[in-house]
């Protein structure tokens, strides 16, 4: 049976898109997860939210709790994930307010607990990760988004730095020399532990403002970039709902993951 995780980023802090909702309190070996989790149901298709930052954006890039939020998903039967996040473009093709869903990453964090076998205790483990983006799961969103008339790019690379600081405009061009198309500060770190845990795994990313290597324009503080993100939320909820809707067809269908 299908049931759909949605990781819900920067401005999506409550998105009632749940028919049936009830809160539900979980424990891991990890610790707690960011919130408390919510069940409910999307075009008939069960879905989990979980707000990544907390209820009300209390947790820094670095405190979020990533294993204990993907450990709890896998515990309440999540067979595939779809996350949001908020990123800055590093191509000029990329607008503010555009989305790209994402199939590369570059991790650029240094503090984070982003594996679930930290010892080798009962026997080595090294995740392949070639392709940390479910293909199935990317042309949903993407069809989802295109169908819905919204500017989407069907491709894309995310470095994801640790935060809570931007970068500097040094860092912000040696992204662009990297061949980066965005950069955030979540979306690898969860991808990994996705993968890890056997979850299909896919991220759209709306682009906000273009970090800080456009030296034409000013750089936008943090409340204007939110704002932007906030602005369009209701697009990135109907982009969710429309895209939960397909990959239920899909997976009635016996449509593989990969």
């Amino acid at each position: 049976m299908v049931k759909i995780g949605i990781i819900g980023g920067s401005g999506l802090d409550d998105p009632k898109i749940l028919q049936e909702a009830n809160e539900v309190s979980v424990e891991t070996p990890y610790g707690n997860p960011s919130s408390v989790l919510t069940a409910g149901k999307i075009s008939g298709v069960d879905t989990i939210l979980l707000t990544r930052h907390g209820k009300k954006h209390e947790l820094s890039p670095t405190q979020v709790n990533y294993r204990a939020n993907i450990h709890a998903l896998k515990d309440q039967g999540v067979t595939h994930i779809l996350a949001t996040t908020a990123c800055g473009s590093l191509k000029e093709e990329i607008d503010r307010g555009d989305f790209v869903i994402i199939d590369q990453f570059i991790d650029f964090t240094k503090y984070r607990k982003n594996t679930f076998h930290e010892s080798f205790e009962h026997g080595m483990e090294h995740q392949v990760m070639a392709d940390p983006f479910d293909a199935v799961l990317r042309n949903a969103l993407y069809e989802a988004s295109a169908k819905l008339g919204f500017t989407t790019h069907n491709g894309g690379t995310v470095v994801t730095i640790e935060g809570p600081r931007f970068s500097t405009r040094a860092e912000s061009r040696m992204f662009r020399m990297w061949g980066a198309d965005v950069i955030n500060m979540s979306i690898a770190t969860e991808a990994s532990l996705a993968n890890e845990a056997g979850i299909p795994y896919a991220a759209v990313a709306m682009s906000t403002d273009y970090d800080c290597w456009k030296e034409d324009e000013e750089v936008p503080p943090w409340q204007e970039i939110l704002a932007v993100f906030e602005k369009n939320a209701d697009n990135v909820i109907k982009l969710l709902v429309n895209a939960v809707s397909k990959i239920g067809e899909l997976t009635d269908q016996g449509t593989p993951n990969k």
